[in-house]
């Protein structure tokens, strides 16, 4: 199901970089609405500089993440005045520019190095997920032995895309980059889970009975879903799932199935070619006058309007959805 997620709020290519540092070297990573970002320490160490908390030490495999591409800092000590250098790996042109390669000379004036892996997601904030919504502006995953053994590996790949380009490497790279937003997202729902105080959307994927029944909606959501079906599919029974459901999820199974098929009807229309039609019936509705009118009370226009005021779109005929 998280993969379902990233899919539909991602919008064109994450971008990366991998950046040398040497001391002194401070640098301030301005905020980028619509984004979520990410910091790895490849070769440390170095402080993480919040703007409203005290400055976190980071070491060699850490990793921060920063789902609502909040401002912050990293430098190699909390005292090194902060500056807000020409090229700032936080801003699209720089990751467009360096997006498969290491930044050409290190920055600082020759002290102990410090290496990071930087880069972003653009996300279409029309389509962002209550799951990412839920998340603290920055998340930081330590480097713990024997700890999250995917997430590292995703991490020494990039990083060796990254600093030796080869053949492929355009295409090897936002797959990994994806890999990576997925290991992520899991280590922290883990981290959530086993502390025992998770809560919303890291409760309910931690929930059997509420994850079976997302997974059954992300799965066919043309599926004529009732309460009474997906209780079935959690195993519950009609009114204890649809409480379960709403507590954790914030909302009523059937009110997140709407938005749940608006949001994939959004997506088709902006990155397909699929007809009206192919559309609604994609998402559940046999009538297009029906499907027309849920679009316009969830987006203020209609399907065709809608379509028209997007980007650019590639020529696809079906969209797949995987419950994983």
């Amino acid at each position: 199901m998280l993969s379902d997620v990233i899919a539909v709020m991602r919008t064109g290519q994450p971008r990366s970089a991998r950046v040398e540092w040497q001391a002194p070297w401070a640098q301030r990573f301005a905020p980028v609405p619509g984004s979520a970002g990410f910091q790895m320490i490849l070769q440390g160490p170095c402080w993480l500089i919040p703007p409203d908390t005290d400055p976190v030490s980071l070491a060699t495999g850490d990793v921060v993440f920063l789902p609502h591409g909040r401002g912050h800092a990293l430098a190699d000590s909390p005292s090194t005045p902060l500056v807000a250098p020409a090229c700032d790996p936080n801003d699209g042109r720089f990751l467009q520019r360096y997006a498969t390669a290491t930044v050409g000379e290190p920055v600082g004036t020759g002290g102990p190095t410090a290496v990071t892996l930087c880069g972003a997601y653009q996300l279409d904030r029309a389509r962002t997920h209550p799951l990412l919504d839920d998340l603290p502006g920055l998340i930081h995953l330590p480097a713990h032995l024997g700890r999250q053994p995917e997430l590292r590996a995703t991490v020494a790949l990039l990083a060796a895309e990254l600093q030796r380009p080869r053949l492929g490497t355009d295409a090897i790279v936002p797959a990994l980059l994806d890999t990576l937003l997925l290991y992520i997202l899991r280590a922290w729902f883990d981290e959530q889970a086993t502390s025992g105080v998770a809560t919303g959307w890291a409760a309910a994927l931690n929930d059997p009975a509420i994850t079976a029944a997302l997974r059954s909606m992300h799965r066919d959501p043309a599926w004529p879903w009732t309460v009474a079906t997906l209780a079935s599919e959690a195993g519950l029974s009609r009114a204890p799932f649809a409480r379960r459901f709403t507590t954790l999820i914030g909302e009523p199974p059937l009110s997140y199935l709407t938005w749940w098929r608006m949001t994939i009807a959004a997506r088709l229309l902006r990155e397909s070619d699929a007809p009206l039609s192919a559309v609604a019936h994609q998402v559940g509705y046999r009538s297009e006058f029906a499907f027309a009118s849920a679009f316009k009370r969830r987006y203020g226009v209609a399907p065709g309007r809608y379509r028209c005021a997007g980007p650019p779109r590639a020529t696809t005929a079906r969209v797949g959805w995987s419950a994983r």
